[in-house]
């Protein structure tokens, strides 16, 4: 019995690391074809330390727009040496009263940290139970994969934030925009959302929605 188990516990020692890296980085190359596991490898005699470095999060966003906010990612392919390493990063620039609508990360959870202002910040289970929290500079949250989150300004201020994706590709999805900054027909979007077809089309108009 001892000896059997030894053998189980080689064998799952062995496909663990049959899965493990088998190379130290894979940066991306954006001209690659693209897979779900991300972008093709830049050759290895091509990769400088500029592919695993970014400056991109040291300006503010424009945040002069109908959400007041901005976000400056730095996933792959753009920040290229994230590729296949499982993180990325992105800044979040909020003015007074600005606002990253419900969304979603598909491919990863989130963590965020506050460097300057107040925000209020939340997600929603697949249970639909309510995590709202109030963060203040220094404070963090972390958001659970593929769950509909936002942040808020509820300072008097600007807010500035830092985020941390568990992908290089976290992908994204803003609810508001998916329903009402496309063609959907609007008779489509009011039987599966109970609005009625005032509030669809005039909501339509705000973001750019057609149909």
């Amino acid at each position: 019995m001892k000896m059997i188990f030894h053998i189980f516990f080689i064998i799952s020692l062995v496909s663990s690391i049959s899965f493990a890296s088998v190379q130290d980085f894979c940066v991306a190359d954006p001209k690659g074809p693209q897979s779900p596991s991300g972008y093709s490898c830049k050759n290895p005699d091509q990769v400088t330390e500029n592919d695993f470095a970014f400056s991109g999060l040291g300006k503010a966003g424009n945040t002069s727009n109908i959400i007041k906010a901005a976000v400056t990612p730095a996933f792959a392919p753009a920040f290229a040496g994230t590729n296949g390493l499982g993180v990325s990063l992105a800044r979040l620039d909020l003015a007074g009263g600005g606002v990253i609508p419900l969304h979603t990360h598909p491919g990863a959870s989130e963590a965020l940290v506050v460097i300057q202002g107040t925000i209020c910040a939340g997600f929603i289970s697949s249970a639909n139970k309510v995590y709202l929290k109030t963060l203040n500079r220094g404070d963090s949250m972390v958001f659970p994969q593929g769950l509909l989150h936002f942040q808020l300004n509820s300072g008097k201020g600007p807010a500035l934030a830092f985020v941390a994706f568990g992908s290089s590709s976290p992908g994204l999805q803003i609810l508001p925009f998916a329903l009402f900054a496309n063609d959907l027909p609007s008779e489509l979007v009011e039987a599966t959302t109970f609005l009625s077809d005032e509030e669809v089309k005039k909501l339509k108009g705000v973001l750019g929605g057609t149909n």
